[in-house]
């Protein structure tokens, strides 16, 4: 369990003065938690030893060991398919089923950590037509926002997949309006390019960013409103993206499930005016 999520967790236990400490290490997680004690308590107003004391709460031995859990942290997120493979666990009997078995439990694993009231707070937002939705990934979670852009055009308009070209992304910045949605895909071995155009985004532009990430939180987490963490650790040397695909399934479908008339109207619409490009199936 990371250690933001262990505040989350542990948050209604929280003083006044806890939960002063605790926002403020979650708006800039994790690196309020990397400074000097002394440092801490003087951003907070929070004296150092009840910030020992939020510490021990959390379940560390002390601000050390605080520290050392959000540095492991940093390193995860920063792991290569080279540093997985030294550490990889691999599958007792046959792979194909080790593999399978393992993707299920990923996916057992993100409704565990994704709240259903997360999940319907996501949908509401990315439902309200009112509002423009960009949608981007990185190298290779890209094919996650695409996928999810290409269904959610099926339901509604103002849907736009932003190229990985950054020489383009002006272009789409000077497109957004308040309150306009940016949804960050952003796994391990986190991109700077992606956490500048959230930033812009987010301070320029005053858009809603949303972040699908993993487990040890992309850092553009400190500029969104909801962030989507899902596990990705397959135990292999490369991560699988299986509940991230899977959630995007989910967010899809249930968005156009509790809207079907404006899908089953969007779709008509969409397909009455379809180019022929020689799909054999348009001949049957």
């Amino acid at each position: 369990m990371t250690v933001r999520q262990l505040i989350e967790e542990k948050s209604e236990d929280f003083t006044s003065s806890e939960r002063k400490l605790s926002a403020a290490l979650l708006a800039d997680y994790p690196f309020a938690g990397l400074e000097p004690i002394q440092t801490l308590a003087s951003k907070t107003s929070v004296s150092s030893p009840s910030i020992s004391r939020f510490i021990t709460k959390l379940g560390f031995s002390g601000y050390q060991d605080f520290q050392q859990s959000l540095i492991a942290e940093l390193k995860e997120g920063q792991k290569s398919p080279v540093d997985l493979h030294e550490t990889r666990r691999g599958f007792q009997g046959a792979f194909l089923e080790g593999f399978m078995s393992r993707a299920s439990q990923l996916l057992d694993e993100t409704t565990q950590i994704i709240s259903e009231s997360q999940f319907d707070q996501v949908c509401q937002a990315l439902a309200r037509e009112n509002r423009s939705i960009y949608l981007i990934g990185g190298r290779m979670s890209d094919v996650v926002s695409q996928y999810l852009a290409r269904h959610l055009r099926q339901f509604r308009p103002k849907v736009y997949h932003i190229p990985s070209d950054p020489e383009i992304w002006p272009e789409y910045l000077l497109r957004m309006k308040p309150k306009d949605i940016l949804f960050v895909c952003d796994f391990r071995r986190y991109q700077r390019s992606l956490e500048l155009l959230a930033e812009k985004a987010h301070k320029q532009r005053n858009a809603q960013i949303i972040l699908m990430t993993d487990t040890w939180l992309s850092p553009i987490a400190k500029h969104a409103s909801d962030v989507l963490p899902v596990p990705i650790d397959s135990g292999t040397i490369w991560d699988s993206y299986t509940a991230g695909l899977a959630l995007a399934e989910a967010l899809v479908t249930r968005i156009t499930e509790a809207n079907w008339q404006q899908t089953k109207d969007r779709i008509e619409a969409w397909d009455a005016v379809r180019l022929n490009l020689g799909d054999p199936s348009d001949d049957i």
